[in-house]
């Protein structure tokens, strides 16, 4: 069974930084898809990145616009740990983050249906 679990959330002045890290069990797969999105109160979650990783092409990052240039995801076998390095962080960043595995996409992995698995999320609150 698939197991994810996010950590790093916490409070941020505008223009600070926060890394979040999602520890996987039982996804060992020569192909990973994985994704960072965001939820606020009543609102349907978001994609802010998603990776595409294959065993012999390595790693292919994606991101939303609004964090272009600001977030990085990251994906390390090794430690079975996928990453999100978010700077530059603004008021609109504020949201309940969540880390997401697939077994069935294959393309265009955007939408929360896409994902099999998830974590039980981590706050991030960026407030002045």
């Amino acid at each position: 069974q698939v197991q994810l679990m996010e950590s790093g959330g916490g409070s941020v002045q505008p223009g600070g930084s926060l890394r979040l890290s999602c520890t996987t069990s039982g996804y060992t797969r020569s192909r990973k898809i994985m994704a960072w999105f965001r939820q606020d109160p009543g609102k349907e979650r978001r994609r802010v990145a998603n990776i595409y990783w294959d065993r012999d092409y390595g790693q292919d990052p994606r991101y939303t616009n609004s964090v272009k240039g600001r977030f990085t995801i990251s994906l390390d076998n090794t430690k079975n740990t996928l990453d999100l390095q978010m700077n530059s962080l603004r008021p609109e960043d504020t949201a309940l983050y969540f880390c997401a595995a697939s077994t069935t996409c294959n393309v265009d992995c955007t939408s929360p249906s896409d994902y099999d698995f998830w974590g039980q999320g981590t706050q991030v609150t960026v407030s002045s």
